[in-house]
């Protein structure tokens, strides 16, 4: 009852995560948008930034800008917060599901580092404080000089992949990257944005006039999490690729991730600005050149196949062709005990996603699939519960490429 309980529970938190991010990312996008989207007129008021004509649904939009803030307070204003709160505290909740109650499963991985499932739950709460401590206490430092706080924070994010690479399992690894920086932008709505608004309100309350710094700095914090909101929404749908997450240079295939989303939300940036020099227009061909480098470095495994997909160790087992009965005890050691009409394990009272291997007929129908996740990465056994050792994970790949044949 427990694991069907836990299923439901994923379902829904991973439901509702997607749709308050929905939320809070479409509001970043179009804020953003708006602010570029600024127009100065003659004879417009001084007090305004600019001035914003759209249309959508059949009616047309004024929105004016003001550059710190009205003299008085409408009645009714409206506040951007809650789709941020609501995003971290859905995706915390479905971290602590998936990731802290499958701790022996699915966070540590025994070999990297021999963790408790309370010492890895430490770890990672630990860390994504940790993130926004840094990061907050480098904007602070660098507020004024945007090219060395943007790439101070790009370390920062290069250590973070780095360091939850060593330590967690490969797929933890690349979701903690994306829990990483989502709580560094959460925590600057909480922390920053919506406070320095509370405090203009406050002034215009009591008849003051604001801080314009406070304003600067709210949309500074705007503009970064506006940046990073793509690289973000990749990590959040990484652990369905265990090609990408599970490659031994994941960590630099994450951190060209954090570049190209850089790079097209720099592009829509610009045209929204109006400023699409060669430089806006070079962001896009750049991802993509980007994309195609690293997918192609994803299928290179040096520690197991070349592009070519053939052993590079010299096993006499890829040269002179495997026995069948040497894979089929490896996928039954292995990989049965979960992917099995009857599992044996006791973290899944069904196969996993449906697949089985007790036959050599399935073998081979899963074939890519094993390849996927066993060969091209270790995502295969969860944390590598049965110990599959390298020169297994070798001769299976072997035994695929060879057309995975069977008696």
């Amino acid at each position: 009852m427990l694991a069907v309980f836990l299923e439901w529970l994923n379902a829904i938190l991973r439901w509702a995560h997607i749709m308050v991010g929905f939320g809070w990312i479409g509001t970043s996008f179009y804020f953003i948008w708006l602010d570029y989207s600024l127009r100065r007129k003659a004879g417009m008021s001084e007090q305004l930034a600019g001035e914003s004509w759209s249309v959508h649904g059949g009616g047309f939009y004024r929105v004016e800008k003001y550059k710190v803030a009205p003299e008085h307070l409408p009645e009714e204003l409206h506040w951007f917060k809650y789709e941020a709160y609501f995003t971290f505290v859905t995706g915390f909740l479905l971290l602590a599901v998936i990731y802290y109650f499958g701790a022996h499963a699915f966070l540590i991985d025994r070999n990297k580092v021999d963790l408790t499932s309370a010492e890895a739950i430490a770890i990672s709460v630990i860390s994504l404080a940790a993130g926004w401590l840094i990061y907050n206490t480098l904007v602070r430092l660098l507020s004024t000089r945007t090219v060395p706080l943007a790439i101070a924070v790009f370390i920062l994010i290069a250590i973070a992949a780095f360091f939850y690479h060593a330590i967690f399992t490969d797929r933890a690894a690349f979701l903690h990257l994306g829990a990483f920086i989502g709580t560094i932008m959460a925590a600057s709505v909480f922390m920053v944005i919506i406070p320095n608004q509370r405090k203009v309100v406050a002034s215009l309350m009591k008849g003051e006039t604001p801080d314009p710094r406070l304003g600067m700095q709210a949309k500074q914090r705007s503009l970064h999490n506006n940046y990073l909101t793509l690289p973000v929404i990749f990590m959040m749908i990484s652990n369905h690729y265990p090609v990408i997450f599970g490659h031994p240079w994941a960590p630099f295939l994450a951190l060209g991730i954090v570049i190209a989303g850089g790079l097209v939300r720099h592009y829509f940036n610009m045209v929204d600005a109006g400023k699409v020099d060669w430089k806006a227009k070079a962001a896009i061909p750049a991802s993509i050149l980007l994309i195609i480098v690293l997918a192609v470095v994803s299928y290179y495994r040096p520690d197991r196949t070349n592009v070519a997909g053939k052993d590079q160790s010299g096993a006499a087992a890829a040269a002179q062709g495997v026995a069948f009965a040497d894979v089929q005890h490896v996928v039954q050691t292995r990989c049965v005990v979960c992917h099995s009409a009857t599992p044996s394990s006791q973290d899944f009272t069904e196969a996993p996603k449906g697949l089985m291997f007790d036959t050599p007929q399935e073998m081979k129908l899963h074939a890519q699939e094993m390849k996927q996740q066993a060969v091209l990465s270790d995502n295969m056994p969860l944390g590598n519960m049965t110990n599959m050792t390298p020169d297994e994970r070798k001769l299976l790949g072997a035994w695929i490429d060879q057309g995975a044949k069977i008696p």
